[in-house]
């Protein structure tokens, strides 16, 4: 750990210059104290630093001087490719590797580079989940991915919606995606290749037995096609509506130019078309089928009454 930390303040005066004690400290997440032991075992060592005392004071490298060390460890190479989502690489459990090798190349980078790396941390921020909702409790995701990493069967305990609502099974966990802000495992089993939710999974117990990831498997294919066969299984039904011009623009649907517009739109069910249609309130009639027609009139009439009294 303390190796670390000395290449890390190493790095930090190699990439920013002259630092104060505090301000490494506040970087390390160490005391100042620790600092001035590290920096002395730095000097013990031979590093050409020095510290200039006074307001402007701090620490910095003897002029010229650069350290060779900029390669990259494993979690250090792994996290770089996470690099634009450092909460991320943390909820991965390689938030420390992510700084390490961020530290590492902006040293190996020419001046003029770092100052444009620098500019592009500063200037843009990647924050992928939506605005609604809380982020998923994900316990085991660090678990997940170590087993992920190191090709080791799993044995999860899982939550459903359907009937059994609890399953316990052997996977093979191939590749981990994240979706709008929610992680899913992609992994063999009894039945083929599944998609799991990791904030799904109650219980998970490794096994030593390796496995290897099919032939000809790739993980973006997969999800490509995983995608493209959810939004299939979507909308498997359809509506007769009518709408008004505001309804037709809600929907992504061509108004009509004297009016009311009439459109067949795909709905997943009746019970979810339900929902959607009644929030477009009077912008929409539905027209088809009689069963979700009838549906929203008993709702209309509901509220109606309620309302009334």
């Amino acid at each position: 750990m303390r190796a670390s930390r000395l290449v890390n303040l190493l790095l930090l005066l190699q990439n920013r210059g002259r630092m104060t004690a505090r301000q490494l400290a506040e970087e390390l997440e160490v005391s100042a104290r620790t600092v001035y032991r590290d920096v002395e075992a730095l000097a013990a060592a031979g590093i050409p630093l020095y510290g200039e005392a006074g307001h402007a004071g701090g620490y910095r490298l003897v002029d010229g001087y650069r350290t060779r060390l900029t390669g990259l460890t494993a979690d250090e190479a792994q996290a770089v490719f996470l690099a634009a989502l450092p909460g991320t690489a943390a909820e991965l459990g390689l938030g420390e590797a992510l700084a390490t090798a961020q530290l590492k190349l902006t040293a190996a980078l020419p001046a003029e580079l770092r100052e444009h790396a620098g500019r592009i941390q500063k200037r843009f921020l990647l924050d992928a989940p939506g605005w609604y909702g809380d982020a998923d409790e994900t316990p085991h995701l660090a678990a997940v991915a170590a087993a992920v990493w190191a090709r080791r069967a799993v044995v999860l305990r899982y939550r459903r919606w359907r009937a059994p609502e609890e399953i316990e099974r052997r996977v093979e966990p191939y590749g981990l995606v994240l979706k709008a802000g929610r992680w899913y495992l992609v992994a063999g089993g009894p039945s083929g290749t599944r998609t799991y939710r990791v904030d799904q999974i109650i219980e998970l117990g490794s096994q030593r037995e390796e496995f290897a990831v099919p032939e000809g498997f790739v993980l973006a294919a997969y999800w490509r096609g995983y995608l493209a066969d959810f939004r299939a299984r979507l909308h498997t039904g359809e509506a007769l509506v009518r709408l008004t011009p505001e309804g037709a623009r809600r929907l992504g649907v061509t108004p009509a130019e004297d009016g009311w517009t009439q459109a067949r739109v795909p709905i997943e069910s009746v019970d979810h078309a339900h929902g959607e249609f009644l929030r477009l309130g009077a912008e929409v009639e539905v027209l088809e089928p009689a069963e979700l027609r009838d549906r929203i009139a008993g709702t209309v009439r509901s509220l109606a009454a309620r309302y009334d009294g």
